[in-house]
Formats: structure tokens, C-alpha cells, sequence
């Protein structure tokens, strides 16, 4: 009994993991189709950022999820203003610029902090069952996953400002007819998108070494999970991340860490091969 509990935790854990590593790149690839490959970046900065602040004393939950969304957004605010904004429609320049940003960010931070690993401790204690040890800080990625997918969901469903995003996206012609202007929307989507990859990469601050290559761990996985959940931005990433999340730990627990890594690959090579529309692309459809 002890061990299903310790399964069942961390089999959630590993999906809102999934979930909250990709939530900025549905937003920034699912929704506007740019392919950010800087995304990993953008994780990284938001940890750095959170690691700053609370080195200077302020408080972990303020710097997790106030201050670095904050800063990563405005970053992002800047990217899409200099750089994104000039390659809309142009994939492959696209890919080829938010690449180029990838490796600028890599060398800024390593130029302000050096190539050494840092970090800051979880400030939730872990805890037994039975013979098992818990992290407790695991409970609060789950729960704060949860709360941005509802979040996330009424505001692109609920409310005007959503539904002219996702009515912009589709078709900016008819959006700029109707008097609103597509490029500020362009501009706000990247913008939230951008803060979404800071808030994720400061939650997982505490649980990992930052080095200024880090985003490089999480470009391959978000873009898997992304992808494979297909065209609807919210039942896309939770069934994708499911799928995969479920998958890994199966691996995990029955044989090894690196091989549930493996599995999760592969298991996205077959997804994708039986469903090239995505999961959402076959089922689910019309959902958001």
C-alpha cells in the first residue's frame, strides 16, 4: 500500500512536471506557431532570477512566482519586440533567430554568474510513508500545475481578452478589421508565454543545480509533449503529458530512471507516428 501511494504521487508529479515545463511553449508554439527554441533559456533565466532574489533576501514564493514571471515576461516582452515580431510566418527563420537567442542567453549567464552549478534548497520538507520518503515540495508543483491549468483555461475561455487571442491567432485579418490591433496581441501572447517558461523554470529551481546550459535538459521534452498533444493548447498538454508522464514512471519504478527516459522517447516516436495530428488531432477534438 505504501509503495502504490509513493507510485501514485510520483507518477502526478512527473505529469504536472510535464505540464509546467511546457505550459509556455503551447502558448507560444500552440497558439501564435512560433517555433521558440530559446525556450529552454527562458526556464533558465527565470531560475537565475529566482535564485538572485531570494539570495538577497526575499521571500522563496515571492521570487517563484511573482518576480521571475516578471522578469522572464519582460525579457520576452523585449525579444518579441526586437527579433519575433519581423519573422511571423517564416518558420525556419524563425528557428534559426530564437536559436541565435539561445546561445546569446547561454553566454550573458554565464558571463554574470560563470559556469558553476548554484542553487537554493526546497523550502518544503520532505516526509515518510512508511519505508518511503516523499519530497513535499513535489505536492506543491501538482497543486500549483492544477490551479494555472484552471488559471489558463478560464481566461482563454471566459473572458474577452482570451477569446480575441485565440480569434487573433486564427485569423488576424478579421481581428484587425474588427479594430483590434494583432501585433500588440502577438505582443502580449509571447509576452505571457515567456512568463509562463520563467515561472516554470524558477518552481523547479529548488530541485535542481542550475548551470547556464540547463534549458537545454527541457527544449526536447516540452517540444515532444507539445507537439503529441496536438492542436487544443489545454487537453493537448494534460493527455500528452498523461501519456508520457504515466509512461516514464512505469519504466522508471519497473527498471531504471534511464530507461523510463528512453521509453518516454520512444513512446512519443510511436505516438506521433500512428497520430502525426497529435493526440487532440485524432481525439478530443474542438476541445480547448
Amino acid at each position: 500500500m505504501d509503495l502504490a501511494a509513493v507510485i501514485f504521487v510520483e507518477t502526478a508529479y512527473a505529469i504536472a512536471s510535464l505540464i509546467l515545463v511546457s505550459m509556455g511553449l503551447a502558448v507560444v508554439f500552440g497558439m501564435m506557431r512560433v517555433i521558440n527554441l530559446a525556450h529552454g533559456e527562458f526556464m533558465m533565466m527565470g531560475g537565475y532570477t529566482t535564485i538572485v532574489a531570494v539570495k538577497a533576501g526575499i521571500n522563496i514564493y515571492i521570487a517563484i512566482l511573482i518576480i521571475a514571471p516578471f522578469v522572464v515576461g519582460i525579457i520576452g516582452l523585449v525579444v518579441e519586440r526586437l527579433v519575433i515580431r519581423h519573422l511571423y510566418g517564416r518558420l525556419v527563420d524563425t528557428m534559426l533567430a530564437t536559436w541565435g537567442l539561445s546561445l546569446f542567453f547561454v553566454g550573458i549567464v554565464t558571463m554574470i554568474f560563470g559556469n558553476t552549478t548554484t542553487g537554493i534548497s526546497t523550502p518544503i520538507s520532505g516526509f515518510q510513508i512508511g519505508d518511503y520518503q516523499i519530497n513535499g515540495y513535489n505536492f506543491f508543483i501538482i497543486v500549483l500545475v492544477i490551479l494555472l491549468l484552471i488559471v489558463m483555461y478560464a481566461l482563454l475561455k471566459g473572458t474577452r481578452l482570451g477569446l480575441i487571442a485565440r480569434g487573433t491567432m486564427q485569423r488576424s485579418d478579421i481581428a484587425a478589421a474588427l479594430g483590434y490591433d494583432p501585433e500588440r496581441i502577438y505582443m502580449l501572447t509571447f509576452m505571457a508565454g515567456s512568463a509562463l517558461s520563467g515561472l516554470a523554470g524558477a518552481v523547479l529551481a529548488p530541485l535542481v543545480g542550475l548551470v547556464p546550459t540547463s534549458g537545454g535538459a527541457y527544449i526536447a521534452k516540452s517540444f515532444i509533449t507539445v507537439v503529441a498533444g496536438g492542436p487544443s493548447i489545454i487537453t493537448g498538454l494534460i493527455s500528452s503529458a498523461a501519456s508520457f508522464g504515466f509512461i516514464n514512471q512505469v519504466f522508471t519504478f519497473g527498471i531504471s530512471p534511464v530507461v523510463g527516459e528512453v521509453a518516454l522517447l520512444v513512446a512519443a516516436v510511436i505516438l506521433l507516428r500512428l497520430m502525426p495530428q497529435g493526440i487532440t488531432g485524432r481525439f478530443f477534438k474542438g476541445k480547448l
